[in-house]
């Protein structure tokens, strides 16, 4: 049976002692993230995915949902009990408005307990999760009405929500959508489509599940520029709040998925279902983004929680498993065999792991205060730079950062050897989930070549340039204390590859734009590498400067010294080879004439 315990312990060095997020409490809404209060929601937070949502994983994954006859959805046994358990807590409220009945924390407090709620069970998790995308969008882009029609009881979780944008003829290009919306005569609109993969479309959780549906009204423009959104309930909502009539959409089938089998992913016909524009009319494209943004950092963190539910339980096994003998003789004589940590090899894994997981937490967390300081940093300039940042950075939280989760969850099942491969033993279901982190909310091609496509260039490369002084600055500081040196030089150089790549970009995309999609994936993954590298040298300063101070657990401190200088050495050196794949460019990519792929 696979186990899972929250990370409290390293999610609260990072808020509190990395982040220093205490130190934000003259900011609108950190007033009440105290190190205490920051402790005290962790830890509760961490109890509850790990006591009630973790052993609901594997029976879910086993059981899957059930469509019946008039389309509605029932989820796995347990799974609507936790999600009142969930509700009633407020655990879905922590970052909401406070206007809207959210508890009004930092973004941070959010991005932490979706990280335990994914590593518990990631099914599950989508439910409630799925639900911020929407709330997101409703918040910028709802009338007044609508915003408070739905969302008190949306951030309540009393009613959840869901994203609908895809189409069986269509994926990323949303301009070929053709769900229609035709003005009704009241002001609503009747939506007419099939949209597919549609996570958590129907379920037994809630009473109501608000979709949030892209559509065309009759005279739209044929692209993205003719794109609206809609807010189009399950159940009609009367004036006084209280349920009416079933809405004419549900859900016409389930997928069979390779993983995520808890979660609902449904065909939902809507057959000229009522609903209300969101914004102004073609101008729904804009909306959409707000979601994605959103969900894109969102499943950046189910990449990582894969990752580190998988490491844990290689950890315990590898602790537990007597396999061989050490290369330098038996490392316990009196027993038949070592455990698997005397193996250069595993420990390889698990070393890569443990960089990867902690190294990654901390550019989730750092990624979710920017969110905050976009809107609430004191100055127009840091609002301005912790935007740039954070954009820049969305497609590589959640591109890199769910490539890597891929693989980590891959190399601990590898962990196992040929257990590893055996069902009962859990890790096939951690690679099976964590692999759909890299097609949804956009493949991570997609986010390769925002990141490359849009994202570079804003603002004449404003955004890039504010990263490169930023790792630049503090590789340089750090070389001062001789500790750090070796870790801040060999960030400093893959920062290099980068700024160096950036402007091969530059030199060679506008003579051949190929050149920039054929490397598009191998950059990204270069500032995944120096994203990584600063948080991890950040990580050994903090780690240092507690170590010094002589407080703390010093074994604690030690390790995170010892794990940076690893990601150093064996991480950053890809970044010199990412480089030289970008520089071969796009010719013998694109040289093959499309019949020479035929195999038959």
């Amino acid at each position: 049976m696979p186990v899972y315990k929250a990370p409290t312990r390293d999610t609260r060095f990072i808020i509190n002692e990395l982040l220093k997020l205490e130190s934000y409490g003259n900011l609108s809404g950190f007033e009440n993230a105290s190190a205490d209060m920051v402790d005290a929601v962790i830890e509760e937070g961490g109890k509850f995915c790990s006591e009630v949502l973790a052993p609901l994983n594997l029976s879910g994954d086993q059981q899957g949902c059930t469509r019946h006859p008039d389309g509605t959805v029932t989820t796995p046994d347990g799974f609507k009990a936790a999600h009142a358990q969930f509700r009633e807590a407020g655990w879905g409220t922590l970052s909401a408005p406070l206007e809207f009945g959210g508890q009004g924390m930092p973004h941070v407090m959010g991005f932490a307990m979706e990280e335990f709620v994914s590593g518990a069970n990631q099914a599950w998790g989508m439910y409630p999760g799925l639900t911020n995308g929407a709330v997101s969008s409703i918040l910028v882009k709802g009338s007044p009405e609508q915003q408070a029609k739905f969302l008190p009881k949306m951030i309540s979780n009393e009613w959840l929500g869901t994203m609908n944008l895809t189409e069986p003829h269509c994926g990323t290009d949303l301009g070929l959508i053709r769900t229609r919306a035709v003005p009704n005569a009241d002001g609503s609109y009747a939506i007419t489509g099939t949209k597919i993969f549609i996570s958590a479309g129907d379920h037994d959780f809630t009473d109501n599940i608000i979709h949030l549906v892209l559509a065309k009204t009759p005279d739209a423009p044929d692209s993205t520029k003719g794109i609206s959104l809609f807010i189009v309930p399950k159940v009609m909502v009367n004036d006084d709040g209280s349920l009416g009539a079933r809405n004419a959409v549900s859900c016409g089938s389930l997928e069979h998925k390779m993983g995520i089998h808890g979660n609902a992913t449904c065909v939902m016909n809507y057959d000229g279902a009522t609903g209300y524009l969101v914004g102004e009319e073609n101008k729904g494209l804009a909306a959409m983004f707000i979601m994605m943004n959103a969900a894109r950092l969102g499943v950046g963190v189910q990449g990582l929680s894969q990752a580190e539910a998988a490491y844990q339980n290689a950890v315990k096994y590898a602790q537990e498993r007597r396999q061989g003998r050490a290369l330098t003789g038996a490392a316990e004589p009196a027993e038949k065999a070592d455990t698997l940590f005397v193996h250069p090899d595993v420990r390889r894994m698990l070393m890569d792991a443990k960089a990867y997981t902690e190294g990654m937490r901390a550019l989730c967390l750092w990624g979710a205060l920017q969110v905050d300081l976009v809107h609430k940093a004191a100055s127009e300039e840091e609002r301005q730079t912790a935007d740039d940042l954070i954009s820049l950075l969305t497609p590589v939280i959640k591109g890199y950062g769910t490539d890597k989760g891929f693989e980590t969850a891959v190399s601990m099942q590898q962990v196992f050897g040929g257990h590893g491969y055996i069902e009962e033993w859990g890790m096939s279901q951690f690679v099976r989930d964590a692999r759909i982190t890299q097609i949804y909310e956009g493949a991570n091609g997609v986010q390769a070549m925002d990141l490359v496509g849009r994202k570079l260039a804003m603002n004449g490369g404003r955004a890039v340039q504010t990263l490169f002084s930023l790792v630049d600055e503090e590789c340089a500081a750090a070389k001062a204390k001789p500790e750090l040196a070796i870790i801040a030089d060999k960030v400093e150089k893959a920062n290099g590859e980068l700024k160096a790549a950036t402007m091969w970009f530059m030199q060679n995309g506008m003579a051949d734009p190929n050149n920039v999609g054929a490397g598009a994936h191998h950059y990204m993954h270069i500032m995944g590498v120096v994203g990584l590298g600063l948080m991890w040298l950040r990580m050994g300063e903090t780690a240092l400067e507690t170590l010094a101070g002589g407080t703390g657990d010093p074994a604690f401190y030690q390790a995170k010294l010892t794990t940076a200088r690893y990601f150093a050495e064996r991480f950053t050196p890809d970044a010199g080879a990412l480089r030289r794949k970008i520089e071969s460019g796009a010719e013998a990519i694109m040289a093959l004439p499309v019949e020479a792929f035929a195999t038959a």
